[in-house]
């Protein structure tokens, strides 16, 4: 694969996390550069790591692993949207709220899994090609780490305009990704 090839496969990768990191900036309360960084790290380092676990898989079960990918990415994006959605509601009763400073480390450890999964599959695919799967893992994630950061940076101004409905937007926007995934499966 030629460094143009991969540098639209990285950035391909990263548009799923950089939708969900739009929605967890918009949910915050101001997040600074440092808290936009800390996420980009999060999600570019497990998009890193997944490439290579599905390459590994690959070389073991790509049958497997190809055949659920996609439902658990699935389950995981509309969980954890659901819940986004129904703390905004929940949120909408209570408006002297501030919202939190940061996400939690292990609310954002799984939403880069279920938006890296297809990161997965893709390493599961390159598994049978002639590619150099450090050199492309490290690519996406580093693609991830920038688009998550600046995802961030976006949410920051999107979410004062929007108040609480940010994260009811953002439970919808991972809900979106997870079901986008699944029609993506099916259709082809």
């Amino acid at each position: 694969m030629n460094l143009s090839a991969t540098l639209l496969l990285a950035f391909g990768m990263s548009m799923d996390a950089f939708a969900a990191s739009i929605g967890k900036g918009a949910t915050l309360h101001k997040p600074k550069f440092s808290e936009a960084l800390r996420t980009g790290l999060i999600f570019g380092i497990i998009e890193t790591l997944t490439p290579l676990i599905g390459w590994g898989l690959g070389m073991l079960a790509s049958h497997f692993v190809l055949e659920w990918n996609h439902w658990i990415a699935f389950v995981l994006l509309v969980f954890l949207g659901g819940r986004m959605i129904v703390e905004g509601v929940r949120g909408d009763d209570d408006a002297e709220e501030i919202a939190p400073n940061r996400h939690g480390f292990w609310l954002l450890v799984t939403t880069a899994i279920a938006t890296s999964l297809d990161a997965m599959a893709v390493g599961v695919g390159l598994a049978f090609l002639q590619v150099s799967i450090v050199t492309t893992a490290l690519a996406i994630g580093c693609a991830t780490l920038i688009m998550s950061t600046l995802g961030m940076m976006i949410g920051r101004f999107i979410g004062p305009l929007l108040g609480k409905r940010a994260e009811i937007l953002g439970g919808i926007v991972l809900m979106g990704i997870g079901s986008q995934i699944l029609w993506s499966h099916f259709a082809g």
